[in-house]
């Protein structure tokens, strides 16, 4: 008896657990959304905030709840890019809406990248080091 008790439990607490979605959705689903929205965002927005917008990823959380987008930006500062997107993320939300034939179509957060500048200060580091070197060679 115990154990059917045991087997109850086991299966009332595996259907209130969320399934596990296949592998490749979710990067599916990413990915989908990077190329919507890098197309979507020049055509539908006009803030001058905004400035040259380029989609570097998009995560989303296991429940497909929330999507992190991550982005760069020319001729606007990070800060004002990412108020001008976030205060937009309500119209692209229903634009990506209508195009994803998903069940849960995830809230659109976006995020200023970092990387690619750090990519830089740490190309400009290399080259400062490796000009170093070639003086002290030269010595």
């Amino acid at each position: 008896r115990r154990a059917g008790g045991l087997f109850c439990f086991l299966n009332e607490w595996r259907t209130m657990m969320i399934k596990p979605s296949k592998p490749g959705r979710a990067n599916r689903i990413e990915e989908q959304i990077q190329r919507d929205l890098a197309t979507m965002i020049p055509k539908e927005l006009s803030d001058k905030r905004i400035g040259l917008v380029t989609i570097t990823g998009v995560k989303i959380t296991p429940d497909y709840a929330h999507a992190t987008v991550y982005f760069t930006s020319i001729g606007s500062t990070p800060e004002a890019s990412e108020e001008a997107l976030n205060s937009a993320s309500p119209i692209l939300y229903q634009r990506i809406f209508k195009l994803l034939k998903i069940h849960t179509v995830p809230q659109l957060h976006f995020v200023y990248d970092k990387s690619v500048e750090d990519g830089f200060e740490m190309d400009q580091l290399i080259k400062q080091a490796r000009a170093e070197d070639a003086e002290k060679i030269k010595e």
